[in-house]
């Protein structure tokens, strides 16, 4: 077995979990959170059992609480009725999420009209689209921007969800390009860090393997992501939340298995993964292929630093 380094958690997800975890250690359950805060149903069953309370309304949270935004941002609506809310606000938005909203604020201050590569649906994109909703539009697709209509050519910009595919991304940016020479775009690419070294780790372990297991929920977007990048090496791939999932069938004639996890799969699940895979095959062996060492991270919220 060999598997991809780095995998799992990034330095947003660490954070995000982190704040929840010492909010319910210094403040007490019930800890409200605006939307799971990752998409990782093991890990938010377990802050569930600690007392944290997930509502995708902040309505639903009783006035005075402490509420903590997921690591996928929230849009200015969400924080203003906080505020009248009178809630007492964890932000633990991951910084290039945050960075990515700063852009479609200054986008919208200097009047252009806004693409946000992306999916329409994901939770991150929603919160970006509340910065300014009557001028961004939501792209996710090559055929989508053949389709755009915009007021004026010469001003529009171009922001990113962080965790879509570079490739992807690459090709609608190309586009962008060509239909709207003057097109603005961010000093630095907005698909983060974590999410490049793990598709760059999948291409390496492709090569080297008969079939990926891609650690990672269904609604994990950088999970998804992995699943495509290894499937278009042209090896046997598939996307797995936990040990439970695993078929003997799968192992069938495969000598060599690799393993990577989303940016939200915690470590544990891989380790269960691997146990059970020694179990149903010959091989025991387990190695690390490391394309690059991840050294970031990122500060705790002031009121929990200070604590």
């Amino acid at each position: 077995m060999v598997l991809a380094s780095p995998r799992g958690f990034c330095a947003g997800v660490d954070r995000a979990i982190t704040i929840v975890e010492k909010a319910l250690e210094i403040y007490g359950a019930p800890i409200y959170v605006q939307h799971e805060i990752v998409h990782n149903k093991h890990v938010v069953q377990r802050l569930r059992n600690d007392g944290a309370v997930f509502v995708e309304n902040i309505d639903e949270i009783p006035e005075g609480s402490h509420v903590i935004y997921s690591a996928h941002g929230v849009a200015p609506a969400v924080r203003q009725r906080a505020e009248k809310r009178k809630l007492k606000v964890l932000d633990a938005t991951c910084p290039l999420v945050t960075k990515v909203h700063g852009e479609a604020q200054r986008y919208a201050k200097q009047e252009h009209t806004i693409i946000l590569i992306g999916h329409h649906d994901h939770v991150e994109v929603q919160g970006t689209v509340g910065e300014a909703p009557e001028r961004i539009i939501v792209v996710g697709s090559v055929e989508e921007v053949t389709a755009l209509k915009v007021e004026d050519g010469d001003k529009v910009g171009y922001i990113t969800q962080t965790t879509l595919s570079m490739d992807d991304t690459a090709e609608i940016i190309d586009v962008l390009k060509k239909r709207y020479p003057k097109i603005k775009g961010p000093a630095k690419d907005d698909i983060c860090y974590a999410t490049q070294n793990r598709q760059n780790a999948v291409k390496a372990l492709s090569k080297e393997v008969e079939l990926v297991l891609v650690v990672g929920a269904q609604n994990s977007s950088n999970s998804v992501r992995l699943l495509e990048v290894a499937k278009t090496t042209g090896v046997k791939a598939r996307r797995i939340e936990s040990a439970a999932e695993l078929k003997a069938e799968w192992l069938e004639g495969v000598r060599n298995i690799g393993i990577t996890a989303g940016a939200s799969a915690p470590e544990d699940i891989v380790q269960g993964i691997i146990t059970e895979l020694r179990k149903m095959s010959s091989s025991s062996q387990v190695r690390d292929l490391e394309i690059v060492r991840e050294d970031v991270t990122f500060a705790l919220p002031a009121a929990l630093r200070t604590v």
